[in-house]
Order: C-alpha cells, then sequence, then structure tokens
C-alpha cells in the first residue's frame, strides 16, 4: 500500500512541474459528504455494527489537470467491531467514530469534461470515542459529476485496509456535492496627489495625521511613541504578551505555566510535569515504584500490583496452603502438616494488615446435602477458629460452606473425591 501511495505522489509531483493551463486545475473547494461504513462480518459482530450512515466534509483542490488533493472529514455513531482475536471488550453501546484521511487523486479526464473517473489513495486516522485510535489506507475510486459554477458531485468508494493493529478493515460508499471556495477580489485605492506638510516633531508623520504632533513617535503608530497597553513597562513592540500584564523578565508576559497544571514555573518544582498544588506541581508520588501512585495504592509503602490497588500479590501463598487442605471423608481434623501451611498464611497476614481472607470448605458428592452442608461449614470453622486462635482478628476473616456443589475434580473417581474434600482461602483487600 504505501509503495501504491508513494507511486502516485511522484506521478503527481511530476506532472505538477510541467506547464500547466490554470483554468483546468479545479480550485479549492469544500464538499458536504454522505458516507455509509460496511464492516466485514466476524465472530464478534453479532448484535455490533456492520453498516452505518456517517456525515462528513471533504476539502479538495487540485495540484495538476489530472491530480487532485482530498481530504474526508467523517464522523458517525457506531459499536465498532474489533477483531475478537484482539481481547477487546465488545461494544454495548453506539460510540462516536472520527475519522480523517488525505489522497490523492488521479482523473482519467479533466475537469472540463462532465463526467470524470478516478482513482483515490491515500493514509488516514480514526478514534473510538476519541479513546482508541487506528490507522487505515483508503483506496479506491469514483465517478465526478460537472455542476454548475464549479461545482461537482462525487460518488466514491474506498477500501480502508488496515495499518494498524486495532484497524478493522471496511468498505466507505460515499455521496458528496463540492462548493468552490472564493475569495473576494481587492479593489485598487486611488491614492491623493501627495503635498508636502508641516511635521513638527520631525517624526515622519505630518501634523494634520500626527495624532502626537507635539511629541515624537512613529508612523506605526500615526506619530505617537509606541504604546504600553497592558502599562507593564514593556512596549507594545517588544511584549509578547501586549494585552495582559506581565515582567520584563518574561518580555512582557506573565510567569509561563509551562505544564498547564495551574501553577507558575517560579512556584513549580516539576515545572514540565503537570502535576497538583498539593504537591508544589508534580505529580501523586508512587512512594514505592509499583506503577501504582500513593492515592490510590492501598499499600503505599510496600511494592505491589495495579489488579491489587498496590499491594503485594499473596495469592500464591493461601493456594499453596490450600494444597494440603484435605479432609478425609466425614472428618473435619487438621493434620500437623496443614498447620505449617496455615501459619505461613496467618504470617502474611501479620505483615499485611489490610489483607480479608474468605474461607470456603467442601465437600465430595457422597452422603446426604445435609449432611454435607454441616461438613463443609464445620470444615470452613476450624481453618476459621485456628486463624483467630493464633491472633488474627475476626473481622478480616469470612468462613462459608458450599457441600459438594463446587468440585475441583470428578467424584466419580476415588482420587477426584479426595481433592474435592477441601478448604479454599481466597484473599481480598
Amino acid at each position: 500500500m504505501k509503495k501504491i501511495v508513494l507511486s502516485i505522489t511522484m506521478i503527481a509531483l511530476a506532472t505538477f512541474v510541467i506547464a500547466q493551463d490554470a483554468s483546468l486545475i479545479k480550485k479549492p473547494a469544500i464538499a458536504f459528504k454522505f458516507s455509509v461504513l460496511d464492516f466485514k462480518k466476524t465472530n464478534q459482530t453479532e448484535g455490533l455494527t456492520k453498516t452505518v450512515p456517517s456525515l462528513g466534509l471533504q476539502y479538495l483542490q487540485g495540484i495538476s489537470k489530472h491530480f487532485d488533493f482530498m481530504s474526508n472529514l467523517d464522523f458517525a455513531s457506531l459499536k465498532y467491531p474489533y477483531y475478537t482475536s484482539l481481547n477487546q471488550p465488545k461494544a454495548t453501546e453506539n460510540k462516536m467514530y472520527a475519522a480523517f484521511d488525505i489522497n490523492l487523486n488521479y482523473k482519467f479526464l479533466t475537469d472540463e469534461h462532465s463526467v470524470v473517473p478516478y482513482l483515490t489513495a491515500g493514509i488516514g486516522a480514526s478514534s473510538d470515542n476519541f479513546n482508541i485510535y487506528h490507522a487505515y489506507a483508503p483506496v479506491g475510486g469514483g465517478l465526478q459529476f460537472k455542476a454548475n459554477k464549479g461545482s461537482f458531485f462525487n460518488l466514491m468508494t474506498t477500501y480502508r485496509a488496515e495499518v494498524s493493529e486495532l484497524t478493522k478493515m471496511h468498505f466507505s460508499y460515499g455521496v458528496s456535492y463540492s462548493i468552490p471556495l472564493k475569495g473576494k477580489e481587492k479593489k485598487a485605492i486611488m491614492l491623493p496627489p501627495v503635498t508636502v506638510q508641516a511635521d513638527g516633531d520631525n517624526d515622519g508623520v505630518v501634523d494634520s495625521e500626527d495624532l502626537c504632533p507635539n511629541q515624537s513617535g512613529t508612523i506605526k503608530y500615526r506619530g505617537c511613541p509606541v504604546p504600553d497597553t497592558d502599562n507593564d513597562g514593556v512596549n507594545d513592540d517588544n511584549d509578547k504578551c501586549p494585552n495582559i500584564a506581565g515582567t520584563i523578565k518574561y518580555n512582557g508576559c506573565p510567569v509561563p505555566d509551562t505544564d498547564k497544571d495551574g501553577l507558575s514555573d517560579e512556584e513549580d518544582k516539576c515545572p514540565t510535569v503537570s502535576g497538583l498544588s498539593r504537591y508544589s506541581g508534580c505529580p501523586i508520588p508512587d512512594t514505592d515504584h509499583d506503577g501504582v501512585n500513593d492515592e490510590a495504592d492501598k499499600c503505599p509503602a510496600v511494592a505491589g500490583i495495579a489488579a491489587n490497588n498496590g499491594c503485594a500479590d499473596v495469592q500464591p501463598i493461601l493456594e499453596q496452603a490450600a494444597d494440603v487442605l484435605k479432609f478425609a471423608t466425614g472428618k473435619v481434623y487438621l493434620s500437623k502438616k496443614v498447620l505449617t501451611g496455615l501459619d505461613a498464611v496467618i504470617a502474611m497476614m501479620n505483615e499485611n494488615s489490610n489483607v480479608v481472607i474468605d474461607i470456603s470448605g467442601h465437600t465430595d458428592n457422597t452422603g446426604a446435602e445435609r449432611i454435607n452442608k454441616k461438613l463443609s461449614h464445620e470444615r470452613a470453622s476450624v481453618v476459621y477458629n485456628y486463624f483467630v486462635k493464633k491472633g488474627i482478628d475476626k473481622s478480616r476473616l469470612t468462613k462459608d460452606g458450599y457441600a459438594a456443589t463446587r468440585p475441583i475434580a470428578d467424584n466419580a473417581t476415588k482420587e477426584g473425591r479426595a481433592k474435592n474434600r477441601r478448604a479454599d482461602m481466597l484473599a481480598r483487600y
């Protein structure tokens, strides 16, 4: 695709340097456009956008009699159908879609003909709700129909090829009507004959036109000195901010705020990085350097992970202890081997005071549901009571029993039933 765009661009430049008949080169024009976007069906398009109308604008200008520059701006409301393989969340509601591209059109005939077929190619970018951006390469063709006074109708279809990973290939079918942009012609100003007049202050402005005839000034200010509109001590010719009082140090402008965070550079400890006033213009700190700032970090002094709000991932410790939390049929007894694993969990909880553990008891599918329900509660309780006995506050523990409703192995085998007679632990913050 890049080779096609480059080739067309080189042809356009070569054609441009050849003498052209200016009357055959399209004048700058603005066009109103209506399009239909057609997305190819994928596994993720069920219930999402497939075809959708779009409104937009075009800008057209001739480069030579056979080449035009064209830019397109389109807006639509749609559920963007990302490819399933990209793991993008499936859209649940329509969002603003905007696309902008620039193109080079090659016309097989000149604009003096009533109907002109042409080819087009370019490059563009679009956004999903101005949050996710995609790059695409439009290629296609169309027909130009001559209208009155330099206006044209255009019928165009383009294939928008994928350039970035998140782009979803699709077609665009559009119709537009262009209106030439015409500037006003300047009328010649007839000056009266020059006559010699008095200039009392010798500033080059005659007294009859001098607004300050007794004070030497400049022609630019009609015989008056250079003004200081904002009265900041820097005259308007040297003042980069003539309507806002500033300082000499900053050429008449106020003290700048480079990062636009509301604190001037002279007060801002981080002048090039946007921050907050309570941190003297610096961003919210991340004391433990774990990627979660201190205001969002529930464990600001201990490096953790974003999924745990900046706290350490302790779930592996719980899972290792739970691997041996298995019970004999109908039993709730805890062996020394099991207690060793639970002691490791207690040590972790003492180091992480904000961790809460949900304890769940389970059984295999042998026996009555009523008995299994009670037994699963007892298995959760025996772990719960051990933690409380070792000094863990009850507010940091929950317990529940689920009988045989949550098996992790096949209850049809002896080994599977042994794995299902267990207690699980889940950490939360």
